[in-house]
């Protein structure tokens, strides 16, 4: 059986997303952190009031801000090997920052799901960079609280 590239929730899927974030933020330098919130958003904009997600709504997703950080930190060491991102160390911990050959790189890429990232991250940035992190936990908390809402199953007398 030949061997499988896995393209979806990759290293280098998440290191383009978050390459697409840094882009679109330049000349802002992002922590780790609020690249993961920020990609979530990126890919559920539907779940905050913005456009239509790229991905779909599925009951669990909450559970992705977990696993996603160990992919976004693999992408993002695949993007700064070569030469599309840079960190730099702070004393609060590490930031991200697009590197000038981000733009032409970015530009080069045809697929349409990755021009649909680009339109999202511009409403991404515009909408929540302004927020403290504070703020941003709190609103992607009462997003977690609404979704165990919609999808708990409700208790029926009788059956157990």
């Amino acid at each position: 059986m030949p061997d499988t590239i896995q393209t979806f929730n990759s290293p280098i899927e998440t290191g383009v997303r978050a390459l697409i974030l840094l882009a679109e933020s330049y000349p802002e330098q992002l922590d780790l952190q609020r690249i993961l919130e920020f990609d979530y958003i990126l890919v559920h904009t539907g779940d905050v009031d913005g456009p239509p997600s790229v991905h779909p709504a599925l009951p669990l997703r909450s559970g992705e801000l977990l696993v996603r950080r160990q992919l976004i930190e693999r992408g993002l060491m695949l993007m700064i090997s070569r030469g599309l991102i840079t960190r730099h160390a702070t004393p609060s911990g590490f930031v991200y920052q697009a590197e000038d050959d981000a733009g032409p790189f970015l530009d080069s890429l045809t697929a349409e799901y990755l021009h649909d990232l680009q339109d999202r991250a511009v409403w991404v940035v515009d909408r929540f960079s302004g927020m403290s992190d504070h703020e941003i936990r709190v609103m992607l908390s009462q997003v977690y609280d609404q979704w165990s809402r919609e999808f708990q199953v409700p208790e029926q007398p009788g059956l157990f």
